[in-house]
């Protein structure tokens, strides 16, 4: 198992970037959810890179989805094929504005 690290960054207008690397189950999605909730100042867009998650299981999709539901948010990719396979098989990829080059994501 590759072990998961989240990395945040603000950038200007307040977007905020949180990047995902390793695998991502029930016991490790709280460091995403942590990292997206780090105060006091909250980001006008959160851009979550899952560029370099190997796994994800349907408690981060979860995790994506329920943060997405509660501010403007953008995934940056492209999606690695697991993650892309799951949003497309539970019908969760359209929720998603997806954003595959630097300029587009913040």
């Amino acid at each position: 198992m590759q072990a998961p690290q989240v990395t945040v960054r603000a950038e200007a207008d307040g977007v905020r970037v949180v990047v995902c690397s390793g695998e991502f189950d029930l016991d490790t999605t709280g460091l995403l959810v942590d990292a997206c909730d780090i105060r006091p100042v909250p980001a006008g867009l959160l851009v979550v890179d899952v560029r370099q998650v190997a796994f994800g299981d349907s408690s981060f999709l979860n995790a994506l989805i329920r943060l997405r539901n509660t501010r403007p948010l953008a995934l940056r990719g492209p999606l690695p094929k697991q993650l892309q396979r799951m949003m497309e098989m539970t019908g969760a990829l359209p929720l998603f504005d997806i954003r595959d080059t630097t300029e587009q994501a913040g």
